[in-house]
């Protein structure tokens, strides 16, 4: 009797749930990557000429839950218009019953990657903001997130910032109708005390399964836990720490309002000004003046010397 190693137990997994795509227009090209209920394939589109994500889900399901919360998903991104955010293309079902959508694919690390080789901290902050204004174009549009972390946020090798995998959307109250207008069906609903998200990015209200109590400060709990994320090292500015503290405060009254109001702060930080979360002594304003304008501050100086020393020659 012969065993198999590992690798060959793996591809024989990834070809017996290889989807069968007789009847769309799409060429198998490979797995990308799996989630909690679906598989996501890099497959052809020849009719356009490119590559394009598949996201199927993984159990036929014909008439389930989970159909519906996959082609819920697709079309919140279909609503979704953002550079921030991979677009949809397309939605559908394979001859064996499963859902499916396509979607742009996006080549490049995922931001927990991205962050493990950039010690930069402004190229780090620089792909923050992008983010928080992914987020806060949804925000506007109606729709939570709900599962915010540095695995669902792809980078591109141009520049690309894309907040990934809306699975666990949710309109916000009030927005049901504007997310989910009548001919799309609202899908599924959370009740309380079903608690989905991943620890240490949920806000509390999140982690208790208080759905009827999330709003887009639950958001801007899980943004400010990617901030923390980025900024691990061993010198990280008092001021940024503050803007993550005051992102993940446990009362959401006592968080940023919102997205942007996050983002107004890092941007402060950014040009040398004051972060509101950080309040400032008299000493570390000067010295915050000082790095802001240090060129000017020599430039003055070194007049008054200059000056200083011909008035003083002038009259011996």
């Amino acid at each position: 009797m012969s065993w198999l190693s590992d690798d060959a137990l793996a591809r024989l997994r990834s070809a017996a749930s290889a989807p069968d795509l007789s009847g769309t227009r799409y060429r198998l090209i490979g797995e990308v990557g799996r989630g909690g209920m679906c598989t996501v394939f890099l497959a052809d589109d020849p009719v356009l000429e490119r590559r394009v994500a598949l996201k199927v889900l993984d159990v036929p399901d014909t008439d389930g839950d989970l159909a519906l919360r996959l082609a819920r998903e697709a079309k919140i991104l279909a609503r979704l218009e953002h550079p921030g955010i991979a677009p949809v293309h397309d939605v559908g079902r394979l001859p064996d019953g499963r859902v499916f959508y396509a979607m742009q694919y996006v080549e490049g690390p995922r931001l927990d990657a991205f962050a493990a080789t950039t010690r930069n901290l402004l190229d780090r902050l620089r792909v923050f903001q992008r983010i928080v204004e992914a987020v806060a174009f949804a925000h506007d549009r109606g729709i939570l997130h709900r599962d915010l972390k540095p695995e669902n946020v792809m980078v591109g090798p141009f520049g690309q910032v894309l907040v990934m995998d809306w699975g666990l959307a949710k309109a916000l109250a009030g927005d049901e109708q504007r997310a989910s207008p009548s001919s799309t069906p609202a899908g599924p609903h959370t009740g309380h005390g079903a608690v989905l998200g991943t620890p240490g990015y949920m806000s509390p209200e999140q982690a208790r399964g208080e759905v009827s109590r999330l709003d887009v400060r639950s958001d801007v709990y899980a943004l400010g836990a990617i901030l923390r994320f980025l900024l691990k090292s061993d010198d990280v500015p008092r001021p940024l720490l503050a803007v993550c503290a005051q992102a993940m405060a446990d009362d959401r009254d006592d968080r940023y309002p919102g997205a942007l109001a996050l983002n107004a702060d890092v941007t402060r930080w950014l040009n040398g000004q004051r972060v509101d979360a950080y309040p400032e002594s008299l000493l570390q304003k000067a010295s915050r003046l000082y790095t802001r304008h240090k060129a000017a501050v020599w430039l003055i100086v070194t007049y008054l010397v200059v000056r200083g020393s011909i008035l003083f020659f002038s009259r011996r």
